[in-house]
């Protein structure tokens, strides 16, 4: 999958590319990422990008000029991608929208900065995409998000090929708890379960530690999921211990 990332910032990059799951992702030729920076498309000595918004007010907007040459030319290199511009404004990003851009060949972000960018652009964008309700003062943080997100999700990204599928969120559910060496930390012993080398018993305790967590932190995610027989009695059983504990 292929990545374009236009920003005037480009050097913010170069770390996240270089370590961890992205790097070997780009190692392994599963994705390419190319920074491109806006200001080589801007006219003039200073190569400027932004200026004063007509009719007044505070801070600055991204000139049209340089972001529309730097869309056009990653369009003429990713004629297929999908043009995308991070914004506050924008659809609500979310592990099936990661999910749903995992399919695409190619994907263009465009990084804003100060007041946002020139109404005039947005006819040659695809869509808006927000990474929540908050402002950033530039989209560069979103685009590692979104790339991020999307790119563990591409066949061979992981190394093992379920390790995405049992992420949290895949199913509305949270992922179960994990524990690792040593046994026993601080007096706190591993659950005894987990040492039985009974698979059938781990993936039934997995699933009740999921469902729990979810209920306890996230229980609005247990409204988008269809309950199984199997989740449905785990759930009812911790519930009406919940109910015995508040009222004892």
């Amino acid at each position: 999958m292929d990545f374009s990332i236009l920003t005037i910032f480009p050097e913010i990059f170069d770390s996240f590319l270089s370590h961890g799951i992205i790097r070997r992702a780009i190692e392994a030729k599963i994705i390419s990422v190319n920074p491109m920076d806006i200001r080589n498309f801007a006219e003039g000595k200073h190569r400027i990008t932004d200026d004063r918004p007509y009719g007044g007010g505070a801070g600055m907007v991204m000139k049209p000029e340089p972001l529309a040459g730097a869309i056009a030319e990653a369009q003429k290199i990713l004629p297929g991608g999908r043009t995308i511009l991070l914004s506050p404004q924008g659809r609500p990003f979310k592990q099936s929208v990661a999910s749903e851009l995992s399919m695409l060949d190619g994907l263009i972000f465009i990084c804003g900065r100060y007041e946002g960018v020139d109404e005039r652009i947005y006819k040659t964008i695809d869509e808006e995409i927000s990474i929540g309700d908050y402002v950033l003062t530039g989209g560069e943080p979103a685009a590692m998000i979104i790339i991020d997100a999307v790119t563990r999700l591409l066949p061979g990204a992981l190394g093992g090929e379920d390790s995405a599928e049992k992420d949290s969120f895949t199913d509305h559910l949270l992922e179960h708890a994990h524990f690792t060496r040593p046994s026993v930390f601080e007096g706190e012993a591993v659950p005894d379960i987990l040492l039985s080398g009974n698979h059938g018993a781990i993936a039934d305790w997995r699933l009740e530690s999921s469902l729990i967590r979810t209920l306890l932190k996230r229980p609005d995610l247990l409204e988008k999921k269809m309950l199984g027989s199997r989740e449905k009695k785990v759930l009812k059983r911790w519930c009406e211990y919940i109910e015995q504990l508040i009222s004892a």
